[in-house]
């Protein structure tokens, strides 16, 4: 009888001969002497044994049905309840895009529930696995395992990083008959790509509010997870699901003397990437340029000259004068000050005495910082990219993006970061911009979503 059998991230057809007819995944290995394939396409493989009418032995699944579903039940809303409908269509495989503040994660809950199958939630974060772990424990109250940050604890429902599913999954591939990853855009790429074909699980969602990279490769979603199967945008659900907000664009002006200083900079870095036939707006311009910057005196001015007139257009002291102001203004608000770099941060932090958050602020100093954010002790807290994602801070109405990069899915993540919805909450924005320099075209480039026209 043909037989399957998963073997360190791969699935192993046995009593087949050669050139029987599988899914193209399935190669001939004349090591073993079976066909094998990797283990994502469990699935593929037993319907298309189903459909030859193929007798065989499952002894790859090792995974658990779940004795009880939810024990805690929260009212979706339409949206929620359209998203999960449209992956059950998608017989459970694809991405659910919804803003953030929305409930994506409510979504993977509702879609735990619907499968009882043992799952395994991955998440980019400590951070985010510290809030799924207790999603999931108060709402099907049973034991949660965690993989990650000095834990391995194994369970039918289990928390982990990318990064730890990735060195792990050759061995739990077969534990789990869902995965949903959380901020799914982070997947796709050489390593994180492979702990998913590593696993056999039939089942497999995403979530993210923004699935697009800058690289393009968001289309390996589509093998790695499934398709998007449903999505809404900010526009579509502020007011009656997400906070009602307003975007504000201020620029400031570099003084006569940090003009003249960052035209001298911006100048020495141009005329090198020239000298080099090195463009930046390609995929390997940045790469090319470190490499060269390093190999002669020239590159290593330029490197200084690239750094300088960076720092001079994205931590003008013009910015943090008027972020004074804007604190100021919003005393009795919740502001998140955002930054680009841990210095402007803490420098941020420095100036107007405020707590601050990077990654190298330790987990028990975070949460305390937060606490006392959400109670109101701490009016404002500065942080550079560490809350772009996921973490919860339903009390913030106000962000201040004091620089950034150019992708948009940061900026969404940030102005997302204020729109949980609380009576009579109205959320602002501040994107202050430095005029007349390249910041000026990254603002551009990263407002291009429909939440900023």
């Amino acid at each position: 009888m043909t037989q399957l059998a998963f073997v360190a991230g791969t699935l192993e057809v046995r009593g087949l001969e050669r050139g029987t007819d599988l899914p193209s995944a399935c190669e001939w290995d004349p090591r073993t002497a079976c066909h094998r394939a990797p283990a994502i396409a469990y699935a593929d493989v037993v319907r298309a044994l189903v459909a030859a009418e193929i007798e065989y032995e499952d002894q790859a699944a090792s995974y658990d049905k779940l004795d009880t579903g939810a024990r805690i039940h929260r009212e979706p809303r339409p949206y929620q309840k359209a998203a999960l409908a449209a992956w059950k269509k998608a017989k459970g495989r694809g991405v659910v895009a919804l803003p953030t503040g929305s409930g994506k994660s409510h979504v993977g809950l509702m879609a735990i529930d619907d499968k009882r199958r043992s799952t395994l939630v991955v998440a980019p974060t400590l951070d985010l696995v510290r809030q799924w772990y207790d999603l999931l424990r108060r709402t099907f109250m049973r034991p949660v395992g965690v993989i990650g940050g000095g834990e391995y604890d194994v369970q039918s429902l289990t928390v982990t990083t990318y990064d730890s599913a990735y060195i792990h999954m050759e061995n739990l591939g077969a534990r789990f008959g869902f995965l949903i990853f959380d901020e799914c855009h982070h997947l796709p790429g050489e390593a994180y790509s492979l702990g998913a074909r590593a696993s056999l699980a039939p089942y497999r969602l995403g979530l993210s509010a923004t699935p697009e990279r800058a690289d393009g490769r968001e289309s390996e979603l589509d093998e790695l997870i499934g398709p998007i199967v449903y999505r809404e945008e900010i526009t579509q659900l502020s007011g009656d699901y997400l906070a009602e907000y307003e975007t504000v664009r201020v620029a400031v002006d570099l003084s006569p003397r940090e003009r003249e200083e960052y035209e001298s900079e911006r100048a020495i870095y141009r005329g090198f990437l020239q000298k080099q036939r090195i463009f930046m707006g390609s995929a390997s311009g940045w790469s090319e340029f470190i490499k060269r910057s390093a190999r002669s005196d020239d590159g290593r001015r330029a490197m200084r000259a690239y750094r300088r007139q960076r720092e001079l257009a994205f931590a003008a002291p013009a910015k943090v004068d008027y972020l004074e102001q804007l604190v100021e203004e919003h005393r009795g608000d919740r502001v998140l000050v955002f930054t680009d770099a841990n210095v402007t941060a803490y420098e941020v932090s420095r100036r107007l005495l405020i707590p601050v958050i990077t990654h190298q602020t330790k987990v028990k100093e975070r949460s305390e910082i937060l606490e006392k954010f959400s109670s109101g002790e701490y009016g404002a807290v500065a942080t550079s990219r560490v809350l772009n994602e996921g973490v919860d801070v339903p009390d913030a109405n106000v962000a201040v993006v004091m620089s950034g990069s150019g992708s948009v899915r940061e900026h969404v993540q940030r102005l997302g970061r204020i729109l949980r919805p609380k009576d009579g909450k109205r959320a602002v924005l501040y994107e202050i911009v430095t005029r007349d320099t390249s910041e000026a075209f990254t603002s551009q480039r990263r407002r291009e979503h429909d939440a900023y026209r």
